[in-house]
């Protein structure tokens, strides 16, 4: 069989490169994408039990499917109940070829950060850059300074996309979902590049953590796949945090203000207690690299109860258990200052890193370094500080790291992003799904 593999993969391997790219067509073809799909609120919700967390997700969704039906991908569907989308660009090799080069699938996320509004969004593209700050113009407080963005410099002469200062972008991850679509409508227009079964999804609520939930991997066929939600050029992760979520509640007791002494107990002094003993060096703020966190991020309360939610961040797993027994020492503190205040720690999982099952399966990353250097992009290896729908997916059974997408500053007003990222992440979609055709077979 594993000669016959050979054999079979051995005459085709001249078919399958392809010459230069229209990079003109694709940077148009994307960047009119992104300022289409920005227009479109997919803000998610955090602590909200059902998925997708916002109806509005549906919008954007339903506008996906009509295109990839639009591009003759008949079998594109909607899960019209947790919105998902789904479809297959079919392998355009011989029956023998596509039934042992493996299915590869791309990915990219449909919300937008719940950490700052995406309504009403006024994309800005800045054609031919010609370098220096970018004051954004609805909101002159608002500057991409080039001190705080040296990638700036890389972009001059380029196009570059911002918001107009007043809302994110939202470029993570409707630029992930803009090259694929662009990437898939390349691929149709040019069937001499060679590509096995190629499976599309967008997914809703990466952002709140709950993109993978109801993701049906059996129904939609890859072997491996790859979320397009990186940031800048080049980046390649196969390695994520481990994360958990810790919420400390504070009760204490109530009664009316005048009548208070003897018999209240303000919750929110200990609450405010308890953060303080947050160490200096171990917050986002100050951490870099390959350094975990524990970040402090929601307090809502008053007298008699209020609630802290708490990010944990490592890529090491005892690193991971320290910082737990940190907070449980807090707590301690905390109750040994305020012993009239109950006060109760829950931690529970997240998602684990990825690379513990990637490692497994090293021509996955491989595949996608080959394909950067090709379209001329150096692969830059980023452990991914956060998290990814790959993360997830990789311990589901699916081995998935993570592309990029080119957007810088996500989360924020700042947000932008270059059209010279987005054509070199459609080529290197592109690439990936030639090389699966090359190389892949017996995968």
């Amino acid at each position: 069989m594993k000669a016959l593999m050979i054999l079979l993969s051995s005459l085709f391997l001249a078919e399958v490169s392809f010459g230069q790219v229209d990079e003109k067509w694709i940077k148009k073809a994307a960047v009119d994408r992104l300022v289409r799909y920005v227009k479109i609120d997919t803000q998610s919700k955090e602590d909200v039990e059902q998925v997708p967390s916002t109806q509005k997700q549906f919008d954007l969704a339903r506008v996906l499917l009509k295109e990839l039906r639009d591009l003759g991908l008949p079998d594109a569907r909607l899960d019209e109940e947790h919105c998902y989308v789904y479809a297959t660009l079919s392998s355009n090799l011989s029956e023998q070829q596509t039934a042992i080069v493996p299915a590869v699938g791309f990915m990219a996320h449909m919300d937008a950060s719940s950490s700052v509004s995406d309504a009403s969004v006024n994309p800005i593209v800045h054609t031919n850059y010609r370098g220096g700050d970018i004051v954004l113009p609805h909101d002159t407080t608002s500057v991409i300074t080039v001190e705080r963005n040296p990638n700036l410099l890389k972009s001059i002469g380029d196009d570059i996309i911002t918001t107009d200062g007043t809302t994110l972008l939202a470029a993570d991850d409707k630029a992930g979902i803009a090259e694929i679509m662009t990437a898939v409508e390349y691929m149709l227009k040019h069937p001499e590049v060679k590509h096995g079964t190629i499976k599309i999804a967008f997914t809703p609520d990466e952002e709140v953590g709950n993109g993978p939930e109801y993701f049906d991997i059996k129904g939609w066929g890859a072997k491996y796949a790859y979320t397009v939600d990186g940031g800048q050029l080049g980046e390649l992760s196969d390695e994520t945090f481990n994360a958990q979520a810790a919420v400390v509640t504070f009760n204490g007791k109530n009664t009316h203000p005048g009548y208070a002494k003897g018999i209240m107990v303000n919750s929110l002094y200990a609450a405010a207690y308890f953060v303080s003993l947050f160490p200096e060096g171990m917050k986002p703020e100050t951490t870099e690299g390959r350094e975990g966190y524990l970040h402090p991020y929601d307090l809502t309360g008053n007298e008699e109860k209020t609630r802290l939610k708490v990010l944990i961040r490592d890529f090491d797993m005892s690193w991971m258990e320290a910082k737990g027994k940190m907070l449980r020492e807090m707590k301690e503190q905390t109750e040994q200052k305020f012993p009239n205040v109950k006060i109760h720690l829950r931690i529970t999982d997240t998602y684990r890193n990825m690379n513990s099952v990637l490692e497994r399966y090293p021509e996955v990353v491989k595949f996608a370094e080959e394909a950067m250097e090709r379209a001329g992009v150096n692969p830059i290896r980023f452990p991914v500080r956060g998290g990814t729908d790959g993360s997830q997916l990789t311990f589901m059974g699916l081995p998935t790291p993570n592309i990029f997408a080119g957007e810088e500053n996500p989360h924020g007003k700042l947000e932008w992003i270059p059209a010279n990222s987005m054509v070199k992440s459609v080529e290197t979609i592109v690439n990936i799904s030639n090389i699966w055709a090359e190389e892949g077979a017996g995968k």
